[in-house]
């Protein structure tokens, strides 16, 4: 049989690449011809992915809860791998930054829009039965939304509102990381007693969480974008993407979550617990939090009504 020329090229290629490998090409052909058709459901492990709805309970919503957190994770993991790939650039070309921001902005529209699943989606009575088989776990308990903010922000802008001022200038990670802004909402307001799920927590992701803070002490995004070139920081597109993911990553999602516990943890006199035990009326609010990756692309009267007026829109409409 006669090889054509582009096939035989090919085959060159492919000696060429495998001839540092310790094998000919030969051995790889012969595993390329004992090989199994790839499929579809081969390919992403679709079995397996649908075997991992595991319910605790009979109520048939459970399931349903199960899926949106599995599915918001996969969209987590979505946006650190954008994340990663900025955070080990180059070029510093606003180009690449703005392709990549704008991908992980429409992950966080799709979570955002996406959100109503949970607010509507499931019916109430079941929900405040079968969550009581949860505890003390909690969606406060997603470790990689902690790891997006690490990537995305120094720590310093990750310090409780309360200290941020204080620990404006500390360089000790270990010491930021004590004063995080989230573990105060799963800390008793009274007592200053930490709760169960935030010890466990902190247990199994602490020397990660470490370990990419270190590793990203002076690459975050924000510290990515200010390291850029004047001309190429100064692009309106990219200024406008990085605006975007904040108010995306630090307004519009807590406020979805508001939107959820609201409709599931208040009653007309009093308000449920979260199953973690988080005081999530004082955690949620981003006009509480004011998380901001990136504080110079805002002014102080932004900064100073963060979050402010989305929440006076979704919880007080009349105003």
């Amino acid at each position: 049989m006669e090889i054509k020329p582009e096939i035989a090229e090919r085959i060159a290629k492919l000696e060429e690449k495998y001839k540092n490998s310790g094998q000919d090409l030969g051995s790889y052909l012969d595993g390329l011809l004992h090989d199994r058709y790839l499929t579809y459901w081969d390919y992403i492990h679709l079995d397996t992915l649908l075997s991992l709805q595991i319910p605790r309970t009979h109520f048939p919503d459970e399931e349903i809860f199960i899926m949106y957190h599995q599915i918001t994770e996969l969209y987590f993991k979505l946006i650190i791998h954008e994340q990663k790939q900025l955070i080990d650039d180059k070029l510093q070309r606003a180009e690449f930054f703005i392709k990549k921001v704008n991908r992980i902005n429409n992950y966080f529209k799709a979570l955002i829009s996406s959100f109503e699943i949970m607010i509507t989606g499931m019916e109430r009575e079941q929900f405040l039965q079968y969550r009581m088989s949860l505890l003390p776990a909690s969606g406060f308990q997603s470790a990689q939304y902690r790891m997006i903010e690490l990537y995305a922000t120094p720590m310093q802008n990750l310090v409780h509102l309360s200290m941020r001022d204080e620990l404006a200038s500390e360089n000790e990670l270990e010491t930021l990381y004590e004063n995080i802004y989230w573990k105060k909402g799963a800390t008793d307001i009274e007592t200053g007693e930490k709760t169960l799920t935030l010890k466990q927590f902190e247990y199994r992701y602490t020397p990660r969480f470490m370990r990419i803070a270190n590793q990203v002490k002076n690459s975050t995004l924000y510290q990515k974008y200010l390291q850029l070139p004047e001309n190429e920081k100064n692009n309106k597109d990219l200024i406008k993407a990085l605006r975007t993911l904040d108010t995306n990553a630090n307004v519009h999602w807590p406020l979805m979550h508001m939107g959820s516990a609201y409709r599931y943890l208040r009653r007309e006199k009093e308000t449920i617990d979260a199953t973690g035990g988080t005081n999530w009326k004082q955690f949620l609010p981003p006009s509480y939090q004011k998380i901001i990756f990136f504080p110079e692309l805002w002014s102080d009267q932004e900064k100073l009504d963060w979050g402010k007026q989305w929440v006076d829109h979704m919880f007080n409409p009349e105003k």
